[in-house]
């Protein structure tokens, strides 16, 4: 039997149908009746001219001005009913008006709920605005398709004058006032299905679809003319594209381009590699690896042992962290890329102009430019850091010497894992965050549980200390925290700040040729990475949103391919599925959304847990500290996002990864065989778990029932 529902609307449906033909509605729907009451229209029309025009020019400002969907279908009939000139003429001024008082009831009355609704879709325009003035309002005006109203919202935070925003407004939207209402005007000499194949209507519809097309070419081509019309285009380009950066994203980038049989040029004035082989990943990993070795020991009577102790020389440390980039080294040599046909120059190079290079005293002609230039560890201006000669992640590798005592300014990912290997190393490390808790983006409770386990291991984790300055007294160096109007003092050795990283945008041409900056710092781009030099791309730490080598690698090749292939064929960036893990003990990964950020972002979710306190494998280990948190919608098993905490997290989230890229959910997880015993069944026991939350009641009462008959099918 169907459901009530469906059966109700089977009877409506046959309802109306019935009432169809049985009233003879349908001739309301023919040509000829549109027709018929087109001409009705124009009779009223031709003897109350006034009126009519009035009565329509304030239906379309009270559409537009209260943001009234229909403002298309007047168009349309403003051209059927008054003709293409008079059709123009009234539409404009009527859009015009009322937009604009859209605009102002915006500006004094509903400006911040608009601003608190339409966020993330104002702050780009606000942006715009700023950049290029009215000029930005002409160009979205020209373009149909965007929001109407969302316009006039945005533009009434602006610094834009009434009088300013209506004229460009009305200027704006000309051009494709002329087109709907022109189609209006065909669309009354339609009198039969054949006149749809009239050359004049298809034209009109032609240009309907494709005006929003080439309104967007017009600008783009317009900005780009007037970026570059100061520099001369070279009749010919020696380079496809030139690389400055060999980090990760430089070298990706070439390395594509090479691929795609390109002519590439790759400038590094420093070392190949970039910060991560040099300063970053490689090194800090092999020193936690040590770090964790030395810990690991020390815990003997964990793993059964009466005792063991090792015997090291920190300074042997480092130098096998230096031996361990020269075993990676080759991976990102010249001599390798010069074997895949890149072309590198040793060299500071210097932007001339959107084409030119110089390296030295070569000048490099390319038809495009990929800026890979990186980042460095950001010193924040606070009285007497130059005092203490403070340590950063990129000179942290020179010291031969163990600090006894050690300040570590910043609870961020490189704060926590350095200030962990240094405290197993022996140092007395204090790490000092001014926010309330360490790893800011990660959950309260992941926070809590890292900071619980530094200080079983001897750190002394000082959050929400605001250091405010620092002092170097008879070589004896002090930082000088603010913990709510507490002042705090803190001797130690050495200093180590990690607070973030700062772009490398300056030195190499960037500023003189005026490429665009965001308000940190880094190159703002557009989602195919270019720059506002079209043929200017930017890829990796200095421009960001990621401050990841694979990151940096991701983006690289859409910055290739696109600078290589536009405007034939180009690629928007991915960035939906971005994971990324801290490399403290126990490790901390993560994809997709947490709790705070679903929170915040208002998206409905469900928590699945499974704590590595059940997993056999971390048993076995002795290292089942940690769990699996999965975010999906309410009701449904797909991925929201993903945090691991413990041991190998960063490869166990690999899976979720993968389920998140392909829209793979818990279910299919659930039925996939894993390894035992294995960290990578803890996704599968997670998955069982959002099962268990989700099993079907009834059904399962059902069958208890059946089986119960099963067994005795006499009780029933």
């Amino acid at each position: 039997m169907l459901p009530k529902k469906i059966g109700l609307l089977l009877v409506i449906i046959i309802g109306l149908i019935a009432v169809y033909f049985i009233t003879d509605i349908n001739h309301v729907f023919t040509l000829e009746y549109l027709n018929t009451q087109q001409e009705r229209f124009q009779s009223f029309y031709q003897t109350h001219r006034i009126s009519t025009l009035l009565f329509y020019a304030g239906i379309y400002m009270l559409t537009t001005a209260l943001s009234i969907p229909g403002a298309t279908v007047l168009t349309l009939a403003g051209g059927a009913v008054f003709g293409f000139i008079m059709g123009t003429v009234v539409v404009s001024i009527a859009s015009t008006i009322g937009a604009t008082l859209a605009f102002l009831s915006c500006r004094y009355l509903f400006r911040e709920a608009f601003q608190k609704r339409f966020k993330s879709k104002l702050s780009a325009i606000n942006a715009g605005v700023k950049r290029e003035g009215a000029f930005y309002l002409f160009a979205i005006r020209l373009a149909p398709g965007f929001p109407f109203f969302v316009v006039n919202v945005a533009m009434a935070k602006t610094y834009l004058r009434a009088s300013t925003f209506m004229w460009v407004s009305q200027l704006g939207m000309l051009p494709g006032t002329m087109v709907y209402v022109n189609a209006g005007t065909r669309l009354r000499q339609l009198h039969s299905l054949n006149d749809i194949l009239e050359p004049g209507l298809l034209i009109s519809f032609l240009l309907l679809g494709f005006f929003p097309l080439l309104a967007r070419w017009s600008v783009t081509a317009y900005r780009q003319r007037k970026r570059r019309r100061h520099y001369k285009k070279p009749k010919t380009y020696e380079y496809n594209v030139v690389v400055l950066g060999a980090g990760s994203g430089g070298l990706v980038a070439a390395y594509i381009a090479a691929t795609l049989k390109a002519r590439v040029a790759l400038v590094e004035k420093d070392k190949m590699g970039g910060d991560c082989l040099n300063t970053g990943c490689v090194p800090s990993k092999a020193f936690l690896r040590s770090a964790k070795i030395l810990h690991e020991a020390r815990q003997a009577k964990t793993w059964g042992f009466d005792s063991s102790t090792i015997e090291f020389d920190f300074a042997q440390v480092m130098e096998r962290v230096q031996n361990i980039i020269q075993q990676v080294a080759p991976h990102d040599s010249e001599e390798r890329y010069r074997a895949l046909g890149v072309e590198v120059f040793n060299g500071e190079a210097k932007l001339l102009d959107p084409y030119r290079v110089r390296v030295g005293d070569q000048v490099l002609t390319t038809k495009n430019i990929v800026i890979a230039t990186g980042a460095r560890p950001l010193l924040p201006p606070i009285p007497g850091l130059e005092e203490v000669q403070p340590l950063t992640s990129d000179t942290v590798w020179n010291i031969r010497k163990l600090p006894l005592r050690l300040v570590v300014v910043g609870g961020g990912p490189v704060g926590c894992e350095l200030a962990q290997a240094f405290a197993r190393y022996g140092s007395q490390v204090t790490l000092i965050e001014g926010m309330n808790r360490l790893l800011l983006k990660e959950d309260p409770e992941v926070s809590e549980l890292i900071k619980t386990r530094f200080k079983k291991e001897g750190i002394t984790v000082l959050t929400g200390h605001v250091v405010e300055a620092f002092q170097a007294l008879m070589g004896q160096k002090m930082v000088i925290c603010d913990c709510e109007g507490q002042k705090i003092s803190v001797k130690c050795d050495e200093v180590l700040v990690a607070l973030g990283r700062k772009a490398n945008v300056s030195g190499f041409g960037l500023e003189a040729l005026g490429v665009e900056l965001r308000s940190n710092g880094t190159i703002e781009v557009d989602d195919y990475l270019r720059t506002n030099y079209p043929n200017i791309y930017a890829v990796g730490d200095v421009t960001g949103p990621y401050q990841f080598t694979h990151a940096a690698s991701h983006q690289a090749w859409y910055a290739s391919v696109n600078s290589l292939f536009s405007p034939l064929k180009k690629f928007k960036v991915d960035y939906r599925v971005m994971p990324w893990t801290t490399f403290t003990d126990p490790e901390v990964a993560r994809v997709g959304l947490n709790e705070t950020e679903a929170r915040e972002q208002g998206v409905p979710f469900e928590v699945t847990r499974y704590d590595l306190a059940d997993l056999d494998r971390a048993i076995t280990d002795g290292v089942n500290e940690g769990f699996v948190k999965v975010l999906t919608p309410p009701g449904k098993d797909a991925l929201l996002g993903v945090t691991i905490v413990g041991a190998h997290a960063g490869e166990t989230l690999a899976e979720f990864v993968l389920a998140m890229k392909h829209g793979i959910g818990l279910n299919k997880i659930l039925g996939t065989i894993h390894t035992y015993p294995t960290f990578a069944e803890a996704n599968k026991l997670a998955a069982g778990n959002w099962k268990k939350a989700h099993a079907p009641e009834r059904i399962l009462n059902w069958l208890k029932t059946f089986h119960t008959w099963r067994r005795n099918p006499g009780i029933i």
